[in-house]
């Protein structure tokens, strides 16, 4: 069979295995009431004159939907209270030591509650990994 034969038929299928499926954009993880966070990255100098890099990952559980659309707005000024936030703690980060998750995630939902003016989307923490 020719190979380009092969693949026009494939194409034309593409579009009724698609409207078959729904058609839907699916989410990456999480679900519906998840809202992920681009990753937060600080630099930080270290004592030896070298670099370092600090990366938070992390995203929020919303249930409510009138606070998830608002949170979804919001997203650059989270991302900028958090990045804040981050950096400075890296900045006083001494060498050698592991982050204080408890900590993190303590500051970074107190942020959350602010910068939204309401509770209820609770911080989930992913990984914080200092390079």
């Amino acid at each position: 069979m020719d190979r380009r034969l092969a693949l026009a038929a494939a194409l034309a299928l593409l579009p009724t295995v698609a409207a078959a499926s729904g058609g839907e954009e699916k989410k990456k993880g999480g679900g519906v009431q998840f809202l992920q966070i681009k990753a937060i990255v600080a630099t930080i100098l270290r004592r030896d004159g070298s670099r370092g890099v600090v990366t938070v990952e992390c995203g929020l559980d919303v249930p409510d939907e009138k606070l998830r659309a608002l949170a979804e707005q919001s997203q650059p000024r989270l991302r900028a209270a958090f990045a804040g936030f981050v950096q400075a703690y890296a900045g006083g980060l001494p060498a050698a030591a592991v982050p204080d998750a408890d900590y993190i995630a303590r500051e970074l939902q107190r942020l959350t509650d602010s910068t939204l003016h309401k509770k209820g989307a609770k911080l989930l923490l992913g990984t914080i990994l200092v390079n």
